[in-house]
């Protein structure tokens, strides 16, 4: 086990005098990544500094998992051959939780001159202030009465930071999200942007507090592509790391349905992409693999991975797995229909719809997530882990394919049969019954009662029962980009979900027939 290089000690007591770097989100990705992108730092001897990590939404992470261990954690790299590269991680200098009780402090981070950096892995629905109708969450309706002195919502409780930080003097500083959504950047400043718009017409800040964050010399909100499959800790890891004399494995599941351990088991390969645009200065993370480009590359980059080359794949294995009762992404890419789907809608229908973005290849990049980064048996991810969020994960990776269709004359958007598959693979794993007619755990999903309200008519074993339930799914823009009934798509859902629901293997018998 490899173990750090620097002194720890001597890195905390820096960082907390003159913090550089803040990040929001303490789960796995993080455990996985980016910490260990500062601990490579660090052992070069290129930074003196650490991370400062936040957990907004689930407190028990840092009470069970980061306070106990000093903040320390073990990297567990998985080699397609089984074999594992561990290597513990010093770089997190200090946890907080979200809350009240570390306010005091946080306000204190945010203060001092010497922070660049605040950055977030808070998932996609992390960002939205509203619900599936378009209403204010209750957090933020609170928010929006109280101001920024007791914020409850996560983007409330960030811009409540930053006015703080204005307030000191308009000290520069740069917000970079690092989540897996279309324009990371843009979200995460649109959502800040609503809350200040907001409490200025309340009157609970000043009009140039919106000034500020929109001057891109103090504030700047760089987009991202950020690529690396984390699974949740592994039970074979954890008897491997006990195999091997390393004791501090307890997997924990919080009651907010994290899995989380002072290990963290990742692949090995790994991508991040950053607009290079920070205005207080930033690490040199060049020198641990990042790469720094424009905003035009990013974005293209992150539409070629999150569109057509991984998280498209990986939301068809999860749908069609979970029905199919497959534990294992590794086991599905055995299965030559589902290989074979991945492939349809990666080379086939995806990629004809990216730019290329140059700093990488997408051909190269899809060729490694088919044929070594999915089918790594040793990699413990699971169908229903990657089910999880899905509709909020729709729009990113199918609805900005869809409309590139929609709008190119050079692609027919008719000629799609295997995106459309997987969008009523996902409507007949709403129904909660497997391929054998049995009752199956759905994943978390914040749309998940409003979806399976509309599709409550649906019946298995009763084709006529799909009738008209689907338009207001399949009509909604905000899921697909367009209304799917001003197109064949639409249709062509309808008629693959009603063969779906015919009964016993249905599923199986429609992928063996498309396929």
């Amino acid at each position: 086990i490899e173990i750090p290089m620097y002194n720890i000690e001597e890195m905390v007591c820096k960082t907390r005098d003159n913090p550089t770097w803040i990040h929001f989100g303490a789960g796995n990705i993080f455990k996985a990544f980016i910490a260990p992108l500062q601990n490579t730092l660090l052992n070069l001897n290129k930074v003196d500094t650490g991370i400062i990590v936040v957990e907004t939404y689930d407190q028990e992470v840092i009470e069970k998992v980061y306070r106990p261990c000093d903040n320390l954690s073990l990297l567990a790299l998985m080699n397609p051959d089984g074999s594992l590269k561990n290597s513990v991680i010093g770089s997190i200098a200090e946890s907080l939780v979200g809350d009240q009780r570390d306010w005091e402090r946080l306000n204190q981070i945010f203060e001092t001159p010497s922070l660049q950096t605040a950055s977030f892995t808070i998932t996609e629905k992390g960002y939205s202030l509203t619900d599936a109708s378009g209403n204010f969450l209750s957090e933020v309706i609170h928010d929006i009465n109280h101001g920024p002195l007791q914020p409850k919502h996560t983007i409330s409780k960030i811009t409540s930071l930053a006015y703080r930080r204005y307030l000191k003097g308009e000290l520069p500083l740069s917000f970079v999200s690092m989540d897996n959504c279309a324009k990371n950047g843009e979200a995460l400043k649109k959502s800040i942007e609503t809350v200040v718009r907001l409490w200025i017409e309340n009157g609970f800040v000043e009009s140039s507090f919106m000034d500020y964050l929109n001057n891109p010399h103090k504030v700047s909100f760089p987009w991202t592509m950020i690529d690396k499959i984390t699974p949740r800790p592994s039970e074979k890891i954890q008897t491997a790391l006990n195999q091997c004399g390393f004791e501090s494995t307890e997997i924990i599941c919080t009651a907010k349905k994290t899995y989380i351990a002072p290990f963290v088991n990742a692949e090995i390969s790994q991508y991040l992409i950053i607009e290079d645009h920070f205005t207080n200065g930033r690490m040199p993370l060049e020198l641990a693999g990042v790469l720094f480009t424009d905003r035009q590359t990013v974005e293209r980059v992150e539409k070629m991975k999150v569109g057509a080359c991984l998280n498209p794949l990986h939301t068809a294995l999860a749908v069609f797995g979970s029905i199919l009762g497959f534990q294992s992404i590794a086991d599905e890419m055995k299965d030559p229909c589902l290989r074979k789907l991945v492939e349809k809608i990666g080379y086939d229908e995806g990629l004809p719809a990216v730019a290329h973005p140059l700093i990488l290849d997408p051909k190269a990049f899809i060729k490694e997530v088919i044929d070594v980064r999915l089918p790594n048996p040793f990699i413990p991810d699971t169908p229903q882990r990657i089910a999880t969020d899905t509709s909020q994960k729709i729009p990113a990776r199918f609805g900005e394919t869809i409309k590139t269709y929609f709008s190119d004359p050079q692609l027919d958007i008719d000629s799609l049969k295997y995106i459309p598959l997987v969008i009523a693979g996902w409507l007949r794993y709403l129904l909660g019954v497997n391929d054998d007619g049995e009752i199956m755990e759905l994943s978390p999903d914040p749309m998940l009662s409003e979806l399976k309200t509309f599709i409550a008519g649906i019946r298995y074993g009763n084709v006529d029962s799909v009738g008209d339930c689907l338009y207001p799914i399949l009509s909604d823009e905000k899921l697909f980009g367009i209304n799917l009934y001003t197109t064949s798509l639409g249709r062509k859902v309808e008629g693959y979900l009603k063969e779906m629901v015919r009964g016993k293997n249905a599923v199986k018998e429609l992928l063996e027939k498309c396929l």
